[in-house]
């Protein structure tokens, strides 16, 4: 058994209520600097805190962003001082039409294409980048399958910051202009998001003044997908759902959406009822639910071949502890292929008018296919996470819609294309 010191840590930081970064594996902790793997056993670190008073009403108080979870996040008090994206505080949908065609009794779509760059990696990067200011780094930068490069470009450029985004060359155009045009460094790289995300590693080691957001501040910057559990919880009225279904890319969202339930049953903002957790993969790349189906707790890499981009991470690090959190809940994890996650895109936007982009359908997807196996109570409320915009994979979709009909412009015309 590893022993854990239990020394207290210090800190001359000021990120709110963060005290320290404490190894996931080993529970060594240090001080709260820009380190991601535990000196002691090569885990990874996740931030460690001391949480003051927090009440609904200090939080129902608060701005219309994640900064109304300031207290309860790895930022500095005065966070909303300096220029930030502000996102967070997207709708929750109550998706009757899609719970009709899914065959489940209350059902909830959290949509998060509402963000400033139309998906949720805003959230970890606006906490990535207050943290980044707060511990003297001065350019933004990250490896990406396309999500986080917008984010992060526009990010920097709203506070006024240099970055530099590293994509695989392969990635859809969409995000590549969208990425494009915030004028920061973007840099693709012959390879998949796995070889740049080795590079970015690299690079991080090269370039002390850069804050790459998901490897040398990874800590911080994971902290800010708690917001979207937080905000599930306090759009339901102050309850937690009794399953959730999270689209798994290297991880990281699921396991901090469990992290923000636990906290908030915790420190009694709700109360700490048991729910589900769910994650959602395309077959193409699903390495996190070959290891769930076989049993095992190790996650073997593969290489990535679905039209699921932005979930396409063949190694992702935290594989492992989404294991432990479906287990620990009772949930699952399942993958589903691609013409299964365009039908996914398809049902999603006829049932309750949201696009979303491949991640999306593989979480609709999945949800359906958990339903049909009996892995998903269709009697308990159950939450959706649909995490970035349709406008960003068009190609998936390109050749399976479009008019059903060209006509000339009379009304004869429009009438037998319609069979009236």
């Amino acid at each position: 058994m590893t022993a854990v010191d239990t020394t207290p840590v210090t800190t001359s930081l000021n990120l709110g209520p963060a005290r320290a970064l404490s190894c996931r594996e080993c529970g060594h902790e240090v001080p709260l600097a820009a380190e991601f793997a535990c000196a002691e056993c090569f885990g990874p670190l996740e931030v460690a805190y001391e949480f003051g008073a927090v009440t609904r009403e200090s939080i129902e108080s608060g701005p219309k962003s994640i900064w109304r979870y300031r207290d309860l996040l790895p930022v500095p008090p005065d966070v909303q001082a300096h220029p930030n994206t502000d996102p967070g505080f997207t709708r929750l949908v109550k998706a009757d039409r899609l719970a009709a065609a899914l065959g489940v009794k209350s059902l909830w779509v959290k949509d998060d294409t509402g963000n400033p760059t139309h998906s949720f990696k805003d959230r970890v990067v606006a906490v990535a980048l207050a943290a980044a200011r707060s511990l003297g780094f001065t350019v933004l930068a990250c490896p990406s399958t396309g999500n986080l490069a917008n984010a992060v470009a526009a990010a920097a450029a709203r506070a006024g910051w240099d970055s530099v985004v590293l994509i695989p060359s392969s990635l859809e155009r969409a995000k590549i202009l969208t990425t494009a045009v915030y004028d920061g460094s973007l840099i693709a790289v012959d390879g998949n998001y796995d070889d740049v995300n080795r590079l970015a590693t690299e690079l991080a080691a090269e370039y002390e003044d850069w804050a790459f957001v998901n490897v040398n501040v990874r800590p911080y910057y994971a902290e800010g997908s708690k917001t979207l559990g937080y905000e599930v919880a306090e759009q339901l009225g102050w309850r937690l759902p009794g399953q959730v279904v999270v689209p798994v890319a290297s991880g990281s969202q699921l396991t901090k959406v469990d992290k923000a339930f636990r906290e908030l049953g915790t420190l009694g903002l709700v109360e700490a009822t048991p729910y589900r957790i769910f994650g959602a993969q395309a077959t193409g790349c699903s390495p996190v639910a070959a290891a769930y189906k076989a049993g095992q707790d190790v996650i073997s890499p593969v290489k990535p071949d679905t039209i699921a981009r932005s979930l396409a991470i063949g190694a992702p690090a935290d594989g492992p502890y989404v294991l432990d959190s479906v287990r620990r809940t009772g949930g699952a994890v399942e993958d589903v292929t691609d013409e299964e996650v365009v039908e996914g895109i398809r049902l999603l936007a006829r049932t309750e008018g949201i696009f979303a982009e491949t991640a999306g359908g593989v979480t609709v997807a999945t949800a359906k296919k958990l339903i049909e196996s009996g892995q998903l109570d269709p009697d308990a409320e159950t939450v959706l996470l649909i995490t970035g915009d349709g406008l960003k994979t068009l190609d998936a979709v390109e050749d399976r819609i479009g008019p059903k009909a060209v006509v000339p412009p009379s009304s004869a015309a429009v009438r037998a294309a319609l069979g009236k």
